[in-house]
């Protein structure tokens, strides 16, 4: 058996587990994890006045905790949670904090459930203000993803393993009997619905996307787009106000579990059944790179804002170690945002820029992995700067992921590809056929104008108190090659649905070849646990990882020195 990690270095310096630092129900006995949905974890900041706002809520089997999150500056006291839920027959698999209306006094937290319910608490006041589908007569199957609609105070989407998102309002009830629905829009393996009610009752919409388990989505920077990833391998990206398809993508084989946007909107990161992290260029709508390093189904996949390289070349040639190189540059200001660092390649300054971005993995193969995304795999059409790039730790005015900033040079409804708007060709003499959009990523047509009026209605009434702000799957456990995944049982819809043959996709724009795109191998790839990893966030001094038993570790940044109290009420210095 391989040794689990508790450091590992990057270009950047070394990164540490603080043993400390490490959160678990307060016995720290780790639970039977067989059959239980897996453990997530989501945070908030609530600005109150001690300096120490981060609050922390994970589930673990039936159980629901929400903490003080005291990251790397002191240790967990796990002995006092502010607010602890058992739940009975059914078990919690995902939440999301209103960053928007965080409070010292108040948060909301959003929780879906195994059996299809949502429920609405405020774990400071510890109270429970309502409770969504509570007789799952919108939804009987799993909750698989639940979050805020960006910027909205009201609004929540939420997916199920039946393949539904439903968009719901906070202020309206569910009803005693089950909604009757009017088709809004429906395009190739997608379909929206209206509720139809004398009354507004939620919920407001109805998406039928795909075919089985939607078992995740993620809204774009700026809250316009929304990426949902299903079990039948598809990446969808959706134009969220106007209910428009922007574009798809097919996995290699097996369904998508993961996904994320990069911190500028113009890339998505997906993994899944076939251990592979695929990136998808959002502007150009196609693969541009594929990262092969985990052994087994890749569960989790996340940008780190806080990272990235942007270096103006030097006219001369450098000549040294890596070391001497990061000496050289580390000192350097880091006061621009990354959002406002990346743009530098869309100026009109002549000298090059080095672009990468850093995002990272984790899996059902307990392997961490990080990634870089560089400029000779953005940027193929392009010569390599002179300068050797290497990685810089953001400081704090570096927007968090899923920020609500505008992406630069964006409009209403696109983002501007960075350099040249001409999608680049691959960096290989048999690249792909430079079409935008595959066939099953065009835009859907509008039935009539009457349905065009209604989704430009519902956009503008629903979605007008819009604030810049930022937001923040059940995986089967056997390694994922030879094991496609099985098709969904459920037929509850009526919607038509393309069924799309993976011989036909394969070799296509919507899903190249392994040797038609660029491999990826990871920075670094490193055991951290004993059971499957199931989450995984970039926060600003520290990053965050889960597994299965229900331990949620905290990997102090390099740099990141700090004064950690033990058990016994020593300090002592970690670095």
């Amino acid at each position: 058996m391989n040794e689990i990690k508790t450091q590992f270095t990057t270009r950047e310096g070394l990164y540490k587990l603080l043993s400390h630092s490490e959160y678990s129900r307060p016995n720290r006995v780790p639970f039977n994890s067989q059959g239980s949905n897996p453990v997530r974890v989501s945070f908030v900041n609530v600005n109150d006045q001690s300096g120490n706002g981060d609050r922390l809520c994970f589930n673990v089997g039936r159980e629901l905790y929400f903490y003080i999150y005291k990251g790397v500056r002191k240790a967990a006291d796990l002995s006092k949670p502010i607010d602890k839920r058992i739940y009975k027959g059914t078990q919690p698999t995902c939440h999301d904090f209103n960053h928007l209306t965080a409070t010292a006094e108040s948060v909301s937290l959003l929780v879906g459930f195994s059996a299809g319910q949502v429920q609405l608490i405020d774990p400071i006041k510890k109270e429970t203000s309502k409770l969504f589908n509570e007789e799952r007569l919108i939804d009987k199957s799993r909750v698989t993803c639940v979050k805020w609609v960006p910027g909205s105070e009201s609004l929540f989407l939420v997916a199920h393993s039946s393949g539904n998102m439903y968009l719901y309002n906070v202020e309206h009830t569910c009803g005693t009997t089950a909604p009757h629905y009017q088709l809004l829009k429906q395009g190739e393996s997608f379909a929206v619905h209206t509720c139809k009610s004398k009354s507004t009752r939620n919920p407001l919409l109805k998406w039928t996307v795909g075919e089985g388990a939607l078992n995740e989505f993620a809204f774009s920077p700026d809250g316009k787009f929304l990426a949902c990833v299903s079990q039948d391998g598809f990446l969808r990206v959706f134009n969220f106000d106007s209910v428009e398809l922007h574009g798809t993508m097919k996995s290699y084989f097996g369904g998508l579990l993961c996904v994320c946007w990069s911190p500028d909107g113009k890339y998505i990161v997906t993994g899944g059944e076939d251990d592979l992290v695929t990136v998808w260029s959002f502007v150009d709508c196609r693969v541009i790179a594929r990262g092969h390093g985990h052994k087994s189904w890749v569960s989790v996949v996340a940008f780190d804002p806080y990272t990235t390289s942007v270096e103006e070349s030097d006219p001369m040639e450098f000549s040294g170690s890596d070391e001497d190189f990061q000496d050289l540059h580390f000192g350097r200001d880091r006061a621009n945002s990354t959002q406002s660092r990346l743009s530098k390649r869309n100026s009109t300054d002549s000298r090059p820029v080095s672009v990468t971005y850093r995002f990272g993995s984790v899996g059902q193969d307990t392997q961490l992995c990080l990634w870089d995304l560089t400029e000779d795999i953005l940027f193929p059409h392009q010569p390599l700067s002179r300068a050797r790039t290497h990685t810089n730790v953001m400081n704090a005015t570096s927007p968090p992921a899923g920020s609500g900033g505008t992406n630069p040079g964006s409009n209403g409804n696109s983002i501007t590809t960075p350099g040249n708007s001409v999608p680049p060709p691959l960096p290989r003499s048999n690249s792909l056929p430079h079409s935008a959009v595959s066939n099953a990523g065009s835009k859907s047509s509008v039935m009539d104008g009457a349905i065009a009026s209604g989704v430009s209605k519902f956009a503008t009434l629903s979605l007008h108190d819009r604030k810049e702000r930022h937001h923040e799957k059940d995986h089967k456990r056997n390694h994922s090659m030879g094991h496609i995944s099985s098709k969904s049982s459920d037929k509850l819809n009526l919607v038509t649905k393309t069924k799309t043959d993976p011989a036909k996709t394969l070799g296509t724009p919507l899903c190249p070849r392994m040797e038609d795109v660029p491999l990826l191998e990871p920075l670094i790839c490193k055991k951290i646990a004993h059971e499957r990893l199931t989450v995984l966030i970039f926060l600003e001094d520290c990053i965050v990882t889960a597994c299965q038993e229900g331990f949620i570790c905290t990997w102090a940044r390099p740099g990141k020195v700090a004064l950690v109290g033990n058990l016994n009420g020593i300090t002592e210095l970690l670095d």
